[in-house]
C-alpha cells in the first residue's frame, strides 16, 4: 500500500523529458504535489521530442555487450561512421570507456536481458493503457518493427538476436527477400531480407510530448521552463532544497532526471554516477516518395526509420562525448543520407540535402542499464535517468517506478540492476 503521507509531499522534479513528465503524472496519481524544473527554454528541443520514437521490447541487450568494442574501433577511422567518441583524453571520458569495456561480456547481458524486457513490455502497456488517449492521437501503433539487412553476414546475426528473443519468450518471424515485399508492398527496399520483432510499437513523440506536458499541467503541476540547477542544499542524510537561476527552490523529495547533464549534478552532491551524451542526428521527410507501413532498424547503416504523423523520420549516430555542444558534424548526416538511399532506392541523397537537422543528447550508462530508483546517501533524493536511446520505449514505466518507490508501494520489476550506486 502506498504512503498516506503523500497527499502532503512536494516532489521535484529536475527535467522535463519523457521520463519526467511520465514521473510527474505517475506522482500527480498519487497526490504528491509536483514542480517540474526544466534548464531548456522552449519545450521541443530536448531528446525526448526528436527521436525515433520507438517502443522496443526488442532491445533487451544492454549497448554493453560483447563485440561493440571491435566495432566501434572499426568505426573510429571512417568520418561517416554512425559512431565516435570524443575527449579520450579526459579522465571521466576514459573512466567511462574502461566501464563500457568491463562490463561488455555475455555474462552481464544474459542478467540484463529479462529486466530490459520486463520494462520495455510494461511501458509499451503503460501507452496503451494509462496515456491511450494521448498516444493513439501521436500515432501509438503495436505492430512491431523489421530490423532490416543488406547482407547475408548482419541478417545471421539479426537470426540469433531473434532465437535469444523467442528464448525470452518474444515474437519474431525470419523474413527472406520476398517476404519482406510482402511485408511492405509500397516500399522499395534494397535487403536481402530481415526479422519481424512483433512486440515493438512506435508513435510521433513531438505529438505524444506535447500532449503529455498538457496532461500534467492541467492535473496540476507547475512547470519552470528556462531554470537551470547550479547547486543543492543538504541537511544530514537529506537534500533540503536546490539552487537554481531563479533562486532557492525548496521540496520534501527530489527526482533527478535530466538526461546527459545528471552526471554533472550528481557530482555536485558528491555523488559517482558516469553518464556520456550520446549525439544522434535525425531528420523528418514530409512528403517522402515512398512510405513504409512498419518502423525498421537498417542494421549496416544503424539507422531507425519510423513512419509519424508528420512525414518518415530517420534517426542514427552516437557521437559519445561530455553533453557540452549540439553542433552538428556534416561529415555524419551524409553517412546518413547515403544510407538511406542504399536501402531505399526511391530516396536519393540531393534530395535530403534541404532537410532541417535535428540533433541531440541521449544519457548513455557505461552498462547499457538506466539509473532508477533512491541513493543510499540521501533518503529524498531518487533518480530517474541514463536511458540511452531508449527514453521514449522506458520513459512510461521509468515514471511508474518512481512513482511506486515514493509512495512505498512493491516495485513492478526490481531495482537492483538500476541502482543509482552502483558505480559508488
Amino acid at each position: 500500500m502506498g504512503s498516506d503521507l503523500s497527499e502532503k509531499s512536494h516532489v521535484i522534479v529536475i527535467g522535463a523529458g519523457v521520463v519526467g513528465l511520465c514521473t510527474a503524472d505517475e506522482l500527480l496519481s498519487r497526490g504528491f504535489g509536483v514542480t517540474i524544473v526544466e534548464r531548456d527554454e522552449i519545450p521541443g528541443e530536448g531528446c525526448s521530442y526528436g527521436n525515433g520514437g520507438l517502443i522496443v521490447p526488442s532491445h533487451f541487450e544492454p549497448l554493453a555487450q560483447p563485440g561493440m568494442i571491435a566495432m566501434g574501433l572499426r568505426m573510429l577511422a571512417n568520418p561517416r561512421s554512425p559512431f565516435a567518441i570524443h575527449g579520450l583524453g579526459s579522465a571521466e571520458v576514459l573512466s567511462w570507456v574502461t566501464q563500457f569495456a568491463l562490463a561488455a561480456n555475455a555474462k552481464h547481458v544474459e542478467k540484463c536481458a529479462p529486466v530490459l524486457r520486463d520494462l520495455n513490455l510494461l511501458s509499451r502497456d503503460i501507452y496503451s493503457t494509462t496515456y491511450c488517449e494521448i498516444a493513439q492521437n501521436a500515432g501509438f501503433q503495436h505492430q512491431g518493427e523489421l530490423m532490416i539487412c543488406r547482407t547475408e553476414k548482419k541478417l545471421d546475426g539479426e537470426k540469433h538476436l531473434a532465437e535469444k528473443a523467442a528464448k525470452l519468450g518474444m515474437k519474431t518471424r525470419m523474413l527472406s527477400k520476398s517476404d519482406l515485399r510482402t511485408e511492405e508492398p509500397d516500399c522499395d527496399i534494397d535487403a536481402v531480407g530481415a526479422v519481424y520483432f512483433e512486440d515493438d510499437a512506435k508513435l510521433s513523440p513531438t505529438a505524444f510530448m506535447t500532449g503529455l506536458r498538457n496532461r500534467v499541467i492541467d492535473r496540476g503541476a507547475k512547470v519552470m521552463d528556462g531554470v537551470e540547477v547550479t547547486g543543492f542544499n543538504t541537511e544530514g542524510k537529506r537534500v533540503a532544497g536546490i539552487d537554481t537561476s531563479e533562486g532557492e527552490i525548496q521540496a520534501d523529495s527530489f527526482v533527478l532526471a535530466s538526461g546527459s547533464w545528471s552526471a554533472g549534478l550528481a557530482r555536485k552532491l558528491g555523488l559517482k554516477v558516469p553518464i556520456l551524451a550520446g549525439k544522434g542526428y535525425g531528420f523528418t521527410v514530409p512528403n517522402p516518395p515512398q512510405t513504409p507501413r512498419l518502423p525498421a532498424l537498417l542494421i549496416e547503416g544503424r539507422l531507425a526509420v519510423t513512419p509519424m504523423i508528420d512525414g518518415l523520420r530517420f534517426v542514427g549516430t552516437m557521437e559519445l562525448g561530455k553533453p557540452t555542444s549540439t553542433s552538428i558534424n556534416d561529415a555524419r548526416v551524409e553517412g546518413m543520407r547515403r544510407s538511406v538511399a542504399e536501402y531505399y532506392p526511391a530516396f536519393r541523397e540531393v534530395d535530403l540535402k534541404s532537410l532541417k537537422v535535428w540533433c541531440g543528447l541521449r544519457p548513455c550508462p557505461p552498462d547499457g542499464m538506466p539509473y532508477i530508483g533512491r541513493t543510499a546517501r540521501f533518503d529524498n533524493l531518487i533518480f530517474a535517468t541514463g536511458h540511452g536511446m531508449m527514453g521514449m520505449s522506458l520513459g512510461p514505466i521509468s515514471g511508474r517506478l518512481i512513482g511506486e518507490v515514493l509512495a512505498n508501494e512493491p516495485c513492478s520489476v526490481p531495482l537492483e540492476l538500476l541502482s543509482p550506486d552502483r558505480y559508488a
